[in-house]
């Protein structure tokens, strides 16, 4: 115990005295009956003289003393359980000596159990006039008065405890995210979509461009990877004829952490067989829109001051036909690789000559116009060689068929037509292999094993992937990821 403040000594000297006085400071054996929205909904629409001629009115609650007003031979207490608040009264001729005794060794931050009957108060405030009172368990530290501001921020997310305890509005956000994960996997679930569950340990790292996280299996004498993605997994599902899967998979990537990254961060991931990308576009509008109404009550909501609207239909539009909006890009960029090079250098980039040229022209879109599409917009058709995995377009075999869901300037969902020939799949893994030699640490690594998975045959198929985390921050207005992740990654 390294605090060694006056308070903290003084909680202490209290749980030395309860032991000598034979109080057990950590029982195990009170079970509330009600919980504080309970007293609120069954009670708190009846008057004074209705809850007085109430034969019921006498409850049961539990939860963390946050408030404390002593006056003498009697005290007001504000109660929280994992509902909301509620206010006892204590009165030493009701409690009796004894419990009375208890209850002036309790401290906020304790965690008590009490029983009594309602009333109201002159103020009108519905309260639990206690006569039974325990103490369930005794905190040695104190609350933190202020919790909040920017002095405070990195002590919030490292002692996320406190931050729920104290602050409702973070609370709000986690049962928020709970419900947007429940109303997905139902949404999936009704679409004869079936939840799996893929391997997060993998001996290939695949499905993603990103660097993963390395570790070592001392039985089987083999190094393994965390999964950057559970994409090759799910396919050999639809392989085996699930043709509608998912997943709310922890996906690790070894990269940077910003507002907008963490290195464990939850996806959905889904796969549906006979459909296109175009299909999942209609179905991510349906999702989203219908999860924004269910959660905010709107389709309209404020993010860090602008209005973002979900209604369907949402704008669609090229990668290509981005770059031609949102710059002074000459077309011979699309064709020619030099010309985008020299283009990417007249806009302030610095893209290495050996980057493809499909690569160099997403430098330039994220660039010029990724940033620019605030309300939600399907960006489409992405340069073949960034997109490993994805069937080629049929009028066009240098894009294939895919989009981003950009919401805010940021990516929300990545999907694509799913590339099921063996044969173009083996070629795209041999090109990566080969940008992985020329020192793209994130081109992916040959699977062998998925390739013949694919031989097998694999039904056209669409897939989606959606970033769990920064759709919670659209939805809760939070301006960091590590706002929406109950424990995000920080320095020591």
């Amino acid at each position: 115990m390294e605090d060694r403040s006056t308070e903290f000594q003084q909680r202490l000297a209290k749980l030395s005295s309860l032991k000598e006085a034979g109080v057990d400071p950590y029982p195990n054996d009170f079970k509330p009956e009600t919980t504080a929205a309970e007293v609120a909904a069954k009670f708190g629409n009846l008057s004074a003289e209705e809850l007085l001629a109430t034969n019921d009115r006498k409850v049961s609650v539990a939860g963390r003393i946050v408030a404390k007003r002593d006056f003498g031979k009697a005290s007001f207490i504000q109660i929280q359980d994992r509902t909301g608040r509620v206010q006892a009264y204590m009165k030493k001729d009701i409690l009796g000596e004894e419990a009375y005794n208890l209850f002036k060794n309790c401290d906020l931050g304790d965690i008590v159990g009490l029983k009594g009957s309602l009333f109201r108060t002159r103020t009108g405030e519905l309260t639990i006039e206690t006569d039974f009172l325990e103490l369930l368990a005794k905190g040695l530290h104190p609350l933190p008065e202020k919790w909040h501001g920017l002095v405070d921020v990195e002590a919030r997310y490292r002692q996320r405890y406190l931050d729920l305890m104290v602050n409702p509005e973070v609370k709000d956000v986690f049962v928020k995210r709970s419900r947007i994960i429940k109303f997905i996997r139902d949404f999936l679930t009704n679409r004869e979509f079936m939840e799996v569950e893929t391997p997060m340990l993998q001996p290939i790292p695949g499905g993603a461009a990103a660097r993963p996280f390395k570790t070592f299996h001392n039985a089987l004498q083999m190094e393994l990877f965390m999964r950057i993605a559970p994409e090759l997994y799910l396919k050999r599902l639809v392989v085996a004829g699930l043709e509608r899967v998912f997943e709310i998979n922890r996906n690790f990537r070894n990269e940077g952490i910003s507002t907008m990254h963490n290195p464990e961060f939850t996806m959905l991931e889904f796969y549906q067989a006979y459909a296109t990308f175009e299909d999942l576009m209609d179905l991510t509008e349906e999702l989203i829109s219908k999860l924004c109404l269910e959660i905010n009550g709107t389709m309209k909501i404020d993010y860090q001051g602008t209005e973002i609207d979900f209604t369907p239909p949402w704008t669609r539009i090229s990668v290509y036909d981005a770059i031609r909006k949102h710059s002074k890009a000459p077309e011979e960029i699309f064709t020619n690789k030099d010309r985008a090079l020299a283009f990417s250098k007249e806009i302030g980039l610095s893209v290495p000559e050996g980057l493809s040229h499909g690569k160099v022209l997403i430098e330039i879109f994220e660039s010029v116009a990724e940033h620019r599409f605030i309300q939600p917009t399907f960006v489409t058709l992405y340069p073949l060689d960034v997109s490993p995995l994805s069937r080629k377009n049929a009028l066009d075999p240098s894009i294939v068929d895919r989009f981003e869901l950009l919401v805010a300037g940021r990516e929300i969902a990545n999907a694509f037509s799913e590339l099921n020939d063996p044969i173009d799949q083996r070629e795209r893994f041999v090109g990566q292999l080969k940008e992985k030699a020329a020192g793209d640490t994130e081109a992916h690594e040959m699977d062998e094993d998925f390739v013949r998975a694919l031989e097998y045959g694999m039904p056209p198929t669409a897939g989606e992937g959606i970033g769990i985390d920064r759709l919670v921050m659209l939805m809760t207005n939070s301006p960091s990821i590590r706002d929406v992740i109950l424990f995000p990654q920080l320095r020591r």
